[in-house]
């Protein structure tokens, strides 16, 4: 009885949130319809306010960041988290005014003296659901695209970092009223409910395997989305590369909020006669970087238990296998708060069917796959799912044109990692199970925006010409349409 009483509790509850969440939405369609198409300085108004605010409240963003990872990196945080975002902000404004001009196109001689352009209209209303591995950025980062494409929007945030929410829902209301940004807490039957809503669009980022759900969820309303998912993203080491200069290349990126990054390496390719010179490289890197990790306050936390169990129970599945496993640290793991720290952890070739080499590993596991040759490599990256971005070392321009155009990925980095993801020129976006579509830059304007195309006609019409009768006028013009 009292479980039916409680089952009976959580669908009234369920269908309370379900009515609150549309009457949130009901209420910014209709004030998006009272205002349309927000001018370019009501639309830089707000993002520099925006920009303002957040510059106040960075130090009581990063503290909440610290205490919801159980500890993470003041820096890593004002790099991962503030800095993209005001940069973010600081491209936008640049650039608004020249997105939002109407662009001019070509008129078929046929049907001249007509004009033709394109205006880029908002949307309407965007649905954002952000993650908590940058739970500040990957939310402000689509609600300054979507702004600057002169939406609003409704922000559903990560259940994982209540403290960073307390401090990011001030922010916006500080910014915003609810009618132009909406903040939207709770687990994941709240998510559910809100990919459900009929927005405008949708952009969701996170896993590939809730990104499924997301995107049957909008479907029923036809609702257009864009999937930032992950996934297995590789860095290949050439032959020509020194070990040591690939390993500074790619250890920042790896170890930057201790993996938890959806465009981290997520394993190596090594030419096999230079797998111990690696591991040795590798360790006396990250020693260098981050002495006594456990309790060194630069290197991030495991966000909670639940992720951290799961990257031990993939380490623990290959030890059963024999795999051998290289821990690049020596400090002891103490899982107080702030000790919940997995130092980076080298496994040298898991089995391929292991959790390990099957699923994204977002945290500091780092998979070594030797191979013989680099098209042996290219095969192995060819042969699995198309990551978010792929990295190569070498300095080879035969082999870096070789790999532009026969691989796929999201993006493709030579000798760096991560830092793609801060180029606000770029559009960001994966492909297949990575994710679809892009924003960033202006490939984000045109995202959130509708391209209307406008043909007009004026007072002189030769249209008429067209139309039957068809004669051997028609006739002959058809003919030369049929051989130009």
């Amino acid at each position: 009885m009292g479980n039916l009483k409680l089952r009976g509790l959580e669908s009234q509850e369920s269908n309370t949130n379900d009515q609150r969440l549309l009457n949130l939405l009901t209420s910014q369609k209709e004030a998006y319809l009272k205002a349309p198409y927000p001018s370019s300085t009501d639309r830089i108004k707000q993002l520099k306010i925006l920009k303002s605010t957040i510059i106040e409240f960075q130090t009581a963003l990063v503290e909440a960041l610290d205490e919801d990872f159980g500890g993470r990196s003041k820096d890593e945080s004002l790099m991962g988290d503030i800095i993209p975002s005001l940069s973010a902000i600081h491209y936008a404004t640049k650039n608004i005014k020249k997105w939002m001009k109407p662009e001019k196109r070509k008129v078929n001689m046929v049907f001249q003296p007509a004009r033709a352009k394109v205006i880029y209209q908002p949307l309407g209303v965007v649905g954002i659901i952000a993650p908590w591995n940058y739970p500040v950025f990957l939310a402000l980062g689509p609600l300054v695209t979507a702004i600057a494409a002169g939406n609003r929007a409704m922000i559903k945030l990560s259940e994982f970092t209540p403290n960073t929410n307390q401090v990011f829902k001030k922010i916006i209301a500080n910014c915003f009223s609810e009618n132009e940004v909406a903040i939207i807490e709770g687990g994941a039957d709240v998510a559910s409910q809100f990919s459900a809503l009929p927005f405008d669009h949708l952009l969701f980022t996170g896993s590939t395997q809730v990104g499924r759900h997301v995107m049957r969820a909008a479907s029923e309303h036809l609702t257009p989305v864009t999937l930032e998912l992950g996934g297995k993203s590789p860095a290949l080491i050439a032959p020509d590369i020194p070990i040591e200069q690939a390993v500074k290349r790619f250890l920042w990126g790896k170890t930057l909020n201790a993996g938890q990054t959806c465009v981290s390496p997520d394993y190596i390719l090594c030419p096999e006669n230079k797998l111990e010179t690696l591991i040795n490289e590798v360790r006396s890197e990250f020693n260098k970087m981050y002495p006594n990790a456990a309790s060194n306050n630069d290197y991030t936390s495991v966000v909670n238990d639940r992720q951290y169990k799961r990257l031990s129970h993939a380490l623990n599945e290959v030890a059963e296998h024999g795999t051998r496993i290289e821990p690049m640290s020596d400090s002891k793991l103490n899982l107080r708060r702030k000790g919940r720290k997995l130092p980076l952890t080298l496994i040298i070739n898991p089995p391929e069917n292991s959790e390990l080499m099957r699923e994204e590993i977002f945290g500091p596991l780092f998979p070594i796959i030797t191979y013989k040759t680099v098209d042996e490599a290219i095969k192995f990256i060819n042969q699995r799912p198309r990551p978010l971005a792929l990295y190569l070392y070498s300095f080879d321009k035969k082999l870096q044109k070789n790999i532009a155009y026969h691989t796929h990925s999201g993006a493709l980095v030579f000798n760096d990692a991560v830092m793609h993801v801060g180029q606000d020129d770029l559009p960001f976006g994966g492909i297949g199970k990575s994710g679809m579509g892009h924003y960033h830059g202006k490939e984000g304007f045109l995202t959130l925006s509708k391209a209307k195309s406008i043909l007009s006609q004026g007072r002189l019409f030769t249209g008429t010409s067209l139309h039957p009768p068809y004669g051997s006028f028609m006739h002959k013009l058809v003919y030369k349409l049929l051989i130009r």
